[in-house]
């Protein structure tokens, strides 16, 4: 169970890190067609963006101290970590698209709840 739990936290750290260079760096150009804005929102919007990405950027920071250290601070690095992406998820999926849901939120409760019971 401790190697599926850390398959899953690594597969959220991997979307995380998409989603932080995707807004920090790729807004203008990648943005609008992942999310279906017009390029002048995408503009207009990319301070937001950028500063919603740095947010991301700590949450997969979190996660990795959660891999790389030991006991007693993994744990609460880790499922501090994945609660927030659950979380946030969650938020996201109710105020602003239903995919998020399952790109988010789902694959951090997955791995939220291996972890647990590797623990």
């Amino acid at each position: 169970m401790t190697l599926l739990a850390t398959v899953l936290t690594a597969i959220v750290i991997l979307i995380h890190v998409y989603i932080v260079v995707l807004e920090m760096l790729l807004w203008r150009s990648r943005g609008p067609k992942v999310f279906g804005i017009t390029p002048a929102f995408a503009n207009d919007s990319a301070a937001l963006a950028s500063n919603q990405g740095l947010y991301n950027g700590f949450l997969v920071v979190a996660l990795v101290l959660g891999l790389v250290l030991r006991e007693p601070f993994a744990t609460a690095f880790v499922f501090y970590g994945l609660g927030c992406v659950v979380v946030a998820g969650l938020w996201g999926a109710l105020t602003a698209s239903r995919r998020i849901l399952y790109v988010q939120a789902l694959p951090a409760a997955l791995a939220l709840a291996a972890q647990w019971m590797a623990r």
